[in-house]
């Protein structure tokens, strides 16, 4: 995402002819749209992106178990 951002700036100034980056190669301008796109073919194909996914949707289960034990009284724990 960062890869896509700066990616959208560069391309902005580049438009707007700012200073540095009117002189710049197109080149320069686009590499962060390839690396963004090198990024997401890698966390795909490497389960990175399944891996985050899954434990956001496993913490979110604990929250709202811990919520609902705790509304009914039986957040308790015992101690060894």
């Amino acid at each position: 995402m960062y890869f896509l951002g700066l990616g959208i700036i560069l391309l902005a100034m580049k438009y707007l002819e700012v200073a540095p980056v009117v002189a710049w190669s197109w080149w320069v301008v686009f590499a962060p749209f390839g690396l963004a796109i090198a990024w997401w073919a890698w966390a795909d194909s490497s389960g990175y992106t399944k891996r985050k996914a899954m434990e956001r949707e496993n913490l979110r289960k604990q929250n709202r178990i811990d919520r609902n034990k705790e509304a009914i009284g039986t957040n308790f724990r015992k101690r060894r």
